[in-house]
């Protein structure tokens, strides 16, 4: 872990063709900036514009071409002017229209340089982000853990998703290869190694991330928090084995576990051992229960404190305070709990963006938050802050 820890704001936001905002040039101040407009006005496509400075498909999860507004040339830009401690970057981001008989062409910049993929972002920026589609993590599958996870993961190591692309990759391989019982069984080998050796890569990153996550909330945690702190645990396999051995000899276990599996794997149509079916299991620390036990607004308040420990734990392993996005956040908070969130965010330190449908939500920001109205295709600074109702 490093201790020079780094403050990063956007201070200028620009947009061409980006979902519901043919153009748009935002200027920006706030270390809190609040996006407030009704339903539908475009407050979540600011914040999916600024995902995009992180390696993956942005906090929406969809193809780059579904961003590119319609109507348009098929293609869009987003640019971010970044404030840091020491010098202003220019990251740019966006899609190039595709010619005919082409596909689509996403681009990256740094200060007007081509950059080679988005993980070029990660020696400027950082971010986090939690959206409503989180809200059903502790109660849903498996894989949307995986998904959470490898967010995690990807925030403190940029390396990560390629590693996950490539053990897809590997197990679709496998997977047509088991179909086949006439294939060439050197052919399988060398595809078990392959899949024997980033799937343990895959299941240490996660490992190692999870563990210091755990450690980092165990060291601070308060049973007297309105967002209780995460019991956190990865089942698995090749955890299980991590946990125990180095990786070099897992490596070798895990070969011989899908050599040994073969025929049982080509009878269920997929590889069934593997960090493809492991499982981030969460309970609920001060009530020693498991998550998905917990009350709905309990859950949401366990994510929260667990997104807010995953923000702490990116600036003190990268040195960067990560930009923190938080879509509808304050909408299902009782006041005690939104004046603590707002308290914990200021004491971040990160610049954080958050989006809501009602004004009185945001009264009890700091004296130094920015708040912006936005309207379809438009945002401009709210001069005039409405009070909560008490």
């Amino acid at each position: 872990m490093t201790s020079d820890f780094r403050g990063v704001a956007v201070r200028r936001l620009i947009l061409s063709d980006f979902r519901s905002y043919p153009a748009l040039d935002l200027s920006v101040g706030g270390r809190i900036v609040a996006l407030v407009g009704e339903n539908g006005a475009g407050k979540t496509n600011i914040l999916e514009a600024l995902s995009l400075f992180t390696p993956g498909r942005g906090l929406r999860r969809v193809d780059l071409a579904e961003m590119a507004r319609e109507g348009g040339s098929g293609g869009f830009a987003v640019s971010a002017t970044l404030a840091g401690p020491f010098d202003d970057v220019r990251l740019g981001a966006g899609l190039e229209p595709a010619l005919p008989g082409e596909n689509p062409q996403r681009r990256c910049r740094i200060d007007g340089e081509t950059a080679g993929s988005p993980a070029a972002f990660a020696d400027h920026v950082r971010v986090v982000w939690l959206t409503p589609a989180f809200d059903g993590l502790f109660t849903g599958s498996a894989g949307d853990r995986r998904r959470f996870l490898d967010r995690l993961v990807l925030a403190v190591d940029p390396e990560h998703g390629a590693r996950v692309n490539a053990l897809e990759r590997a197990l679709r391989s496998r997977n047509r290869l088991l179909e086949d019982e006439r294939s060439d069984a050197a052919w399988l080998d060398a595809v078990e190694r392959e899949v024997a050796e980033t799937g343990t890569a895959v299941a240490a990153a996660r490992l190692e991330t999870a563990g210091r996550l755990a450690a980092l909330i165990a060291a601070a945690r308060d049973d007297a928090s309105p967002f209780p702190w995460a019991d956190m645990a990865l089942e698995g396999v090749l955890e299980a084995e991590l946990a125990q051995r180095p990786a070099v000899d897992v490596e070798d276990l895990y070969r011989g576990l899908l050599r040994d599996n073969r025929n049982r794997d080509r009878a269920a149509g997929r590889t069934l051992i593997g960090p493809q079916a492991s499982d981030l299991v969460v309970r609920h620390g001060p009530k020693g229960i498991a998550a998905d036990r917990a009350s709905t607004g309990e859950q949401k308040a366990l994510l929260i404190g667990l997104v807010l420990a995953h923000a702490r734990l990116v600036a003190a392993m990268s040195g960067i305070k990560p930009l923190v996005l938080l879509d509808e956040i304050a909408a299902h908070l009782d006041p005690r709990r939104r004046g603590a969130l707002f308290a914990d965010l200021a004491e971040l330190g990160s610049q954080v963006w958050m989006t809501g449908a009602d004004q009185a939500a945001f009264a009890d920001l700091p004296p130094d938050s920015e708040r912006f109205e936005v309207t379809p295709g438009h945002i401009a600074a709210m001069v005039r802050w409405p009070a909560e109702p008490r």
